[in-house]
């Protein structure tokens, strides 16, 4: 089964996307990793993406779709792949659309984690991370998972631990440039969406991902079967 999978800061696409993994037995092929992994191992892909990064530019598409159908094709993938990361805007949908088809890659499902800026923005900014475990869930803005209070400080609602936040989950400013490109319906990943959404037969799965995790998951596994 191959899936490509959307969703917003927020919106728990990792989350899903871990529990899709997991099921399936799938390979997780993220687009930063693939960097990653052909900078480091000297490919000559690598090298031409290492010399637009450097530069702090973006690296082309026609750098980076062949570094994406190499990932595709390797062992790992030939049970099926979940890619996460990859395309962020209608151009590259377009172009990773057609390098599929032309290398007799099937799409089986696309799968868009939907939910509202705002309780995106709220989740992102609402984390808050204990300091004995970070597997411990707290969040300000979730009822069902509200922080404990003890002598008028906020504390793990599980262990009482003392909490902590990410710099980059305050960081409003940052947040709104993510979320600038994602919910950009003209050119942004929206965009990209849409693209897939107009492909005659293929299978696109929009599940609305405010409910609870185990809510999110147990509608999307119905659709996926």
């Amino acid at each position: 089964m191959n899936i490509l999978i959307f969703g917003p800061n927020g919106s728990g696409k990792g989350t899903q996307g871990a529990i899709i993994q997991k099921k399936y037995g799938i390979s997780h092929v993220e687009s930063g990793a693939i960097f990653r992994k052909n900078i480091g191992a000297g490919t000559e892909l690598g090298k031409k993406a290492k010399a637009y990064i450097d530069r702090g530019d973006l690296v082309p598409d026609d750098i980076t779709i062949p570094m994406i159908l190499d990932r595709l094709k390797e062992d790992d993938c030939k049970k099926g792949w979940l890619l996460d990361g990859f395309p962020r805007n209608v151009v590259q949908a377009e172009t990773l659309h057609k390098a599929l088809k032309a290398a007799d890659i099937k799409l089986d499902f696309v799968v868009e984690i939907s939910l509202d800026r705002k309780i995106a923005r709220d989740r992102i900014m609402g984390r808050r991370l204990c300091v004995n475990d970070n597997n411990h869930p707290n969040h300000v803005f979730i009822d069902a998972i509200k922080p404990a209070e003890k002598d008028g400080k906020q504390v793990c609602r599980v262990c009482g631990g003392e909490l902590k936040t990410r710099a980059d989950d305050q960081d409003e400013t940052a947040i709104g440039k993510r979320h600038d490109i994602y919910y950009d319906t003209n050119t942004g990943t929206m965009a990209a969406v849409n693209h897939f959404k107009k492909i005659p037969g293929t299978k696109v799965i929009t599940i609305d991902g405010a409910p609870p995790i185990g809510e999110v998951s147990e509608k999307l596994m119905k659709q996926l079967a």
